[in-house]
């Protein structure tokens, strides 16, 4: 089996033990008479999944209303490769459209302002309100600033950036490398885990040394991670830093950031000295996204969501479902694109099912596949299997199960972009 093969046999075993069918029957539908109200709140790859799927597999019998403030989706996987400057915008943006005109999904252009978990209301920033049987909250993440004093200074999130949301801030850090002086430095500053995509930093200082090598070729790359090594694929990343970008990517551990003078373009470290920059890249400590943590959602160290992962169904409050980056997650389950989708899986087939007046399957599978460019063109990958455990009531790793890359190559590559457009198109389209 390669590849492509396992990601798409894992996706269908991930959906049919979900929705608790066996193969051989799961042709005769899901949908057994369900009907009622969902809202889903984010467009991300966890709810435009399950909004896309609970239309499927109710057979159009319930009612889903999107929340979603953007136009379009835009993917934060690939994103990296629009600061190496061999992608642009457009590339990793995909319309919701197909979402209303394939499955019925009606969209609602405004952001979630409050839950009222006791009326089952969602209140919208532009005052409307919007009522449900069950809700999807996909909120992602959100920053804790104050970990960092002077990033809440007038002026310095505009100045210092995170790009860590795919968007705009993607489109000005491309900026400010352009603008910066061949022999400058830039700094990528990387929080403590967990963090949404844990490989996604040391793929971004990739990117960044690609487009120095061919662009700036005196300018260097300065990696300041609060963690004790590099948190996923070090030895492939490792090797790219020394055989490909030697002498321009130099990486430091234990570098845990605690402020930032956004005037000065320094960095300020618990034990470590000042670091000055060109540019500075910091990526902030995370939690769960603002509206599931005014909810009360965030019940891990008031942090992380905690949910049943049987249904995806928050432990504080019935009849709510978290998905994605904003959970507590299970042991080496990482925060990641591929993942949101095969919660939203999850849980749009348990909603049908509870909505339905059936019980939610027993046995969910997850897989899920990371990609990293190491260049414009060459890729390494990590890829587990994961299994719902009835006694400890979690999902745990499958043992020998995934893998990652024995090398980087332009093979992989191929494989990257295929999932990339592969898994788009399972989550809007």
């Amino acid at each position: 089996m390669d590849r492509r093969q396992f990601i798409r046999a894992g996706s269908a075993a991930s959906a049919i033990g979900a929705l608790g069918l066996s193969a051989g029957c799961a042709s005769t539908g899901a949908a057994g008479g369900a009907g009622g109200k969902v809202v889903v709140i984010g467009g991300g790859y966890g709810g435009a999944t399950a909004a896309k799927y609970i239309r499927m597999w109710s057979e159009g019998g319930i009612e889903v209303t999107l929340v979603e403030p953007n136009a379009s989706f835009i993917s934060c996987p690939i994103s990296n490769l629009v600061l190496g400057g061999s992608r642009q915008m457009a590339d990793i943006t995909v319309s919701y459209d197909n979402l209303t005109r394939r499955h019925g999904v009606k969209i609602v252009r405004d952001s979630a302002a409050a839950i009222d978990v006791d009326k089952r209301q969602v209140r919208l920033a532009g005052g409307s309100t919007l009522s449900y049987d069950r809700l999807v909250v996909s909120p992602g993440v959100d920053f804790m600033w104050d970990a960092l004093p002077g990033m809440k200074k007038p002026g310095a999130q505009d100045k210092v950036l995170h790009s860590w949301k795919a968007g705009a801030q993607t489109v000005a850090l491309r900026r400010q490398l352009e603008a910066m002086p061949d022999g400058g430095v830039y700094a990528l500053s990387i929080p403590l885990a967990p963090y949404r995509c844990p490989p996604g930093p040391y793929e971004r200082a990739c990117q960044v040394a690609h487009y120095f090598k061919t662009a700036k070729p005196r300018s260097k790359v300065l990696i300041l991670d609060a963690n004790d090594d590099v948190t996923s694929k070090g030895p492939l990343f490792k090797k790219a830093w020394a055989e490909r970008y030697q002498g321009i990517i130099e990486y430091r551990p234990k570098h845990s950031t605690i402020d930032v003078d956004a005037a000065t373009n320094t960095l300020k470290f618990d034990f470590n000295d000042d670091v000055k920059a060109d540019v500075l890249n910091v990526v902030p400590p995370q939690r769960a996204g603002d509206i599931a943590h005014g909810a009360g959602l965030a019940t891990a160290n008031q942090r992380w969501c905690e949910v049943d992962w049987l249904t995806m169904e928050s432990s504080a409050a019935r009849n709510v479902h978290v998905l994605g980056d904003a959970l507590q997650i299970a042991p080496l389950m990482p925060k990641s694109g591929h993942m949101a989708n095969q919660h939203g899986k999850v849980a749009a087939a348990a909603i049908v099912a509870l909505l339905s007046g059936r019980e939610p399957g027993k046995l969910p599978i997850y897989n899920n596949t990371c990609y990293s460019f190491v260049s414009d063109t060459d890729v390494v990958h990590v890829a587990s299997v994961h299994r719902y455990d009835a006694e400890k009531k979690t999902m745990l790793a499958v043992p020998g199960s995934g893998g990652v890359s024995a090398a980087a190559s332009e093979l992989e590559g191929r494989y990257a972009m295929a999932w990339a457009h592969n898994i788009w198109a399972d989550s809007l389209m």
